[in-house]
C-alpha cells in the first residue's frame, strides 16, 4: 500500500470515529411510527450522526396508501425504495417476499456501507433486512424486541432478536425476555417506545375536532365514535377472516359512526378486504374506511375515541396512554402487558360477544398507563448509539444466566424480588436508600456521594423525593421551599435518567409520604386518606379513590399553608397564619429560642451546652418537664394543625388521617380531641394515627418505582 492510500485510509477512520453511519429501514406505516422519531434525533445531530434511509415493503403499494409519502413529507431524503412485496397476501407471497428482498439488499447495504442497521419489530420484512445484515457483518439495532403477542409474529421477532447485536426495549418484561434468550444485558436498553415520545407531545393539541371532522365527518363528537383496525392472524386465517366478519356485523348494529383502516399487508388481507366489499363498509353511511391516517392525526383520533376495537398493538400499547377502551379480539395480542383499559375477547365466535363488549367499553375512560413508556426514549436511544463501539469484535456473545428452578407470575413473588433506589432530597439531609418490598438499606450522604452511589446502581429504577412543587410528569421542581435556596425549574430527571438509562420518578416529598402509607402503612388497602408530615416544615400528600392528587398547577396537598389565623405569625411563604407558622419543626425553634432568650425555657434536669443550637427538641423536653410556657406553645401548634385538618375533612372527607414525621406522636392526642369538638358530626368519625413508617419519603420514592416495576401504577 503506497503512503496516500495509508494517509486515506486513516483519514477515513478518524472520519468513522467522529460519524456514525446509521441505516433506517422501514416497511410499513406502523413500524414508521416508532422509527421516525428516531429518525428525526438522529437527522437533528449530524455532528455525531450520517442517516441513511431505505423504504421497502409496503409503503410502496397503492392499495396500502403509498405511504413512503411520509417519509418525503418528513423531509427525509430517501437512498433507496425497494419494491419487495409479491402480491397474493397468502403464506407463499410472504415467504416470496422475504426472499425478494434478501435478493435486492445486499446491493444497497453495500453501497451505504452503515456502520448500523437499525430494525424496527417483528414483520416479516424486518426479518430479511436484519437476515442480509448480519451476514454482511453490519452491526443491528432492534427495536421492541423481547415483547410476546402470541402469533407467528414472536418467532419472528425472536428470531430478530438473535441476530441483533444490541436491543432497544420498552418494558422491564422485554428486558427480562432479552436476558433469558442470553443476550448480552450490556447491549440491551430498556428505553421505552419511541413513539410513545411524539404521542404523548401531541396528544393535548388542541386542533383535534378539525382532525375529527377531517376523518368523520362534520357531526362527528369526541366520544362518540369507533376506530376499528383489524389484521389476519397467519396462523389461522379462515378464523380471523370469521371473526372480522362476526366483527363488522357488531359494528353495523351497533350503528355509530366508524374509523375503519384496511388490514396490514400479512396473508389473508385480501380475504377480509373482499369481506369489507361484500358488506358494503366501503359506503355504508356509518363506516369511514381509509388505507392510512398520518400518525399525528391517528393520536388525535385515537385519544378522543369512544372505543376502539380489533387485534392491533397500537391498541394494546398506544391506546393506554389516553385510557381509551379497547376491545381486542382473537389471540393476536394476548399476550402483551395491556393497562386496564383493554378488554380481551378471545374467543371472538359470536356477533353477540363483540356486540356485548361494544356495550361494556363504549364510552367509558381509563386511568392513563404509560406501560410502555414516559416520553424520553429517543434521547435514550441516541446515548445509547452514541456508546457503541466499533472496535468491538462483531461476532456477538450470548450470554447464559443461571436458570432458576421455577419461574413465578405471581405478584407476592414479583413485589418481593423488585428493588429501587430511593433519593430523599430533604430540607436538612440528602437520604438514599436500597428498597424492595423485604429489605430496606439506608444512608446519609453527601450529594457527590450520592450520585455516585445512582451510577453505581445502574440497574435499579431510581425515585426521588423533594421538597418544592413538583411536576411528576417531567420530573422538573417548579418551585422549592427556602430550606432548599434556587431551586426552582430545577429537571432532577433528564441527566439522572440520561446517565442511567433507566426510567426516574420524582415527586413532592408530601406526596411520597402518602404513598409510602399506601404500599407500605397504614393506608394499604384505605381507598380515601390524607397523610400529614409534621417535621422541619409541614406538608402531606391526599389519596382519593386509590388515585394521588396532584392538582392543576401541581399545587394540591400544601398543607402546611392552609391557614388558621388572620393574623398569626408569618410564615416562610410569605403569608401569615399558615399550620407551618405554627406547627412545624422551626416554628417550634422560633418558639424555643424566645424562651431561651427571656431565660423561661430550662427548668430542673434540663441544660443547653454553650455551643448547641435551641431546637424543637429543647421545647419538648422542656413541655415534658413541667414548663407550662413551653407546653402552652406545643398545645397551640397542636391546635393549629388540628383546625386544619377540620378543613381538610370538611373538604376532601377521608376516612384517616396519618399523622407523619417527628412531631407527630406529640400531636396526635391534641389533633383527636379537637376533631372530635370541632368537626362536622359525619367528619367525627375519622380514624387519626400516627405513621409507623421509619422513612417515608423514601420509602414513597422508592414505591413509585416499585408500582412502575409490576405494572400497577
Amino acid at each position: 500500500m503506497n503512503i496516500q492510500k495509508q494517509k486515506e485510509v486513516i483519514m477515513e477512520k478518524d472520519y468513522r470515529k467522529k460519524k456514525l453511519c446509521i441505516c433506517v429501514a422501514t416497511c410499513n406505516r406502523a413500524d414508521y411510527s416508532k422509527l421516525a422519531p428516531i429518525m428525526f434525533g438522529i437527522k437533528a445531530d449530524p455532528k455525531n450522526f450520517d442517516l441513511e434511509v431505505v423504504v421497502l415493503g409496503s409503503h410502496l403499494i397503492d392499495d396500502y396508501g403509498n405511504t413512503y409519502r411520509m417519509v418525503e413529507q418528513d423531509n427525509f431524503d430517501i437512498h433507496t425504495k425497494l419494491h419487495t412485496i409479491v402480491r397474493g397476501e397468502d403464506e407463499s407471497a410472504m415467504v416470496e417476499s422475504v426472499g425478494l428482498a434478501l435478493i435486492k439488499l445486499p446491493d444497497v447495504l453495500n453501497q451505504l456501507r452503515p456502520d448500523v442497521m437499525i430494525v424496527h419489530g417483528d414483520r416479516f420484512d424486518a426479518l430479511a433486512l436484519a437476515t442480509s445484515a448480519a451476514l454482511m457483518n453490519i452491526r443491528i439495532l432492534h427495536v421492541e424486541g423481547g415483547e410476546v403477542s402470541g402469533t407467528i409474529d414472536d418467532s419472528i421477532r425472536h428470531a430478530i432478536t438473535k441476530l441483533a447485536h444490541y436491543h432497544v426495549c420498552c418494558t422491564r418484561s422485554a428486558e427480562q425476555h432479552l436476558i433469558a434468550m442470553c443476550e448480552d444485558n450490556e447491549h440491551i436498553l430498556l428505553a421505552g417506545c419511541p413513539s410513545y415520545d411524539k404521542l404523548l407531545s401531541a396528544m393535548n393539541r388542541e386542533d383535534y375536532m378539525s382532525v375529527l371532522k377531517n376523518w368523520l365527518g362534520e357531526g362527528v363528537n369526541a366520544g362518540d365514535y369507533i376506530v376499528a383496525l383489524q389484521h389476519p392472524v397467519t396462523t389461522n386465517i379462515k378464523h380471523s377472516i370469521k371473526m372480522f366478519e362476526l366483527t363488522l356485523d357488531a359494528l353495523i348494529s351497533f350503528n355509530k359512526t366508524i374509523l375503519i383502516l384496511f388490514p396490514n399487508i400479512d396473508a389473508g388481507s385480501k380475504e377480509m378486504v373482499r369481506v369489507m366489499r361484500k358488506k358494503g363498509i366501503e359506503h355504508h353511511p356509518n363506516f369511514r374506511a381509509v388505507k392510512h391516517v398520518p400518525f399525528e392525526q391517528f393520536v388525535q383520533i385515537m385519544a378522543h375515541a369512544g372505543c376502539m376495537i380489533g387485534n392491533s398493538s397500537c391498541g394494546v400499547r398506544e391506546a393506554g396512554a389516553f385510557g381509551t377502551p379497547v376491545i381486542n379480539l382473537g389471540t393476536r395480542q394476548t399476550g402483551r402487558e395491556t393497562g386496564e383499559n383493554v378488554l380481551h375477547v378471545r374467543d371472538a365466535d359470536t356477533q353477540n360477544k363483540i356486540f356485548h363488549a361494544l356495550e361494556l367499553q363504549f364510552g367509558k375512560r381509563y386511568p392513563c398507563s404509560k406501560i410502555y413508556g414516559d416520553g424520553n426514549a429517543v434521547p435514550r436511544i441516541l446515548k445509547f448509539l452514541k456508546s457503541i463501539d466499533l472496535d468491538e469484535p462483531m461476532q456477538k456473545k450470548f450470554r447464559f444466566p443461571p436458570v432458576k428452578e421455577c419461574f413465578s407470575q405471581d405478584i407476592d413473588c414479583i413485589l418481593e424480588t423488585q428493588s429501587a433506589l430511593a433519593v430523599d432530597l430533604g430540607g436538612t439531609n440528602l437520604r438514599v436508600a436500597l428498597i424492595s418490598m423485604k429489605t430496606k438499606q439506608y444512608g446519609d450522604w453527601e450529594f457527590s456521594l450520592c450520585m455516585e452511589f445512582i451510577l453505581l446502581r445502574k440497574k435499579h429504577i431510581t425515585g426521588i423525593s423533594t421538597g418544592g412543587r413538583v411536576n411528576p410528569h417531567e420530573g422538573v421542581v417548579l418551585h422549592s421551599t427556602k430550606l432548599i435556596q434556587e431551586w426552582n425549574s430545577v429537571d432532577l430527571r433528564t441527566p439522572i435518567s440520561d446517565a442511567l438509562h433507566l426510567p426516574v420518578w420524582v415527586d413532592n416529598d408530601g406526596n411520597c409520604a402518602a404513598l409510602a402509607e399506601k404500599k407500605f402503612g397504614h393506608g394499604k388497602g384505605v381507598e380515601n386518606f390524607v397523610t400529614v408530615i409534621t417535621g422541619t416544615g409541614i406538608g402531606g400528600g391526599i389519596i382519593h379513590h386509590n388515585e394521588l392528587i396532584h392538582g392543576s398547577t401541581f399545587c394540591a396537598a400544601e398543607l402546611g399553608h392552609i391557614m388558621v389565623s388572620l393574623d398569626g405569625p408569618e410564615c416562610l411563604c410569605g403569608s401569615r397564619g399558615c399550620i407551618e407558622a405554627y406547627a412545624s419543626g422551626m416554628a417550634l425553634q422560633r418558639e424555643a429560642k424566645k424562651l431561651q432568650d427571656e431565660d423561661m425555657l430550662l427548668v430542673e434536669g434540663m441544660s443547653v451546652k454553650n455551643e448547641e443550637p435551641v431546637s424543637a427538641v429543647h421545647l419538648i423536653q422542656a413541655a415534658k418537664l413541667g414548663n407550662s410556657k413551653a407546653d402552652n406553645i406545643l398545645r397551640t401548634a397542636g391546635a393549629a394543625l388540628a383546625v386544619g385538618i377540620v378543613n381538610i375533612l370538611h373538604t376532601v372527607n377521608p376516612s384517616l388521617v396519618i399523622l407523619s414525621g417527628v412531631l407527630a406522636p406529640h400531636y396526635e392526642n391534641i389533633v383527636k380531641h379537637v376533631v372530635s369538638q370541632r368537626a362536622l358530626t359525619s367528619a367525627q368519625g375519622v380514624n387519626v394515627v400516627t405513621s409507623e413508617l421509619e422513612e417515608p419519603a423514601l420509602l414513597g420514592a422508592a414505591s413509585m418505582v416499585l408500582d412502575y416495576t409490576t405494572r400497577r401504577i
